[in-house]
């Protein structure tokens, strides 16, 4: 049986825009890799640390809400 698929979006791409950030800019300041970022931005993660998501979030002014959303079933 193949694994659900998970149902949680990321609106990573969109919170650089408006911040006018890169994605490398943003991994230098949170301290991981541009390749983590990419995966977490192209909705591939499948999980995210509390440190990540607290370290991305403060980076970006942002609220967990903002950055990531449930879709519809």
């Amino acid at each position: 049986m193949p694994p659900e698929e998970h149902r949680v979006a990321c609106h990573l791409d969109e919170l650089l825009e408006a911040r006018g950030m890169t994605l490398a800019a943003l991994a230098d300041v949170v301290g991981v890799t541009v390749v983590n970022l990419s995966v977490l931005k192209n909705d591939r993660a499948r999980a995210i640390r509390f440190s990540t998501l607290t370290a991305i979030c403060e980076a970006l002014d942002c609220t967990p809400g903002e950055l990531l959303t449930v879709r519809a079933p």
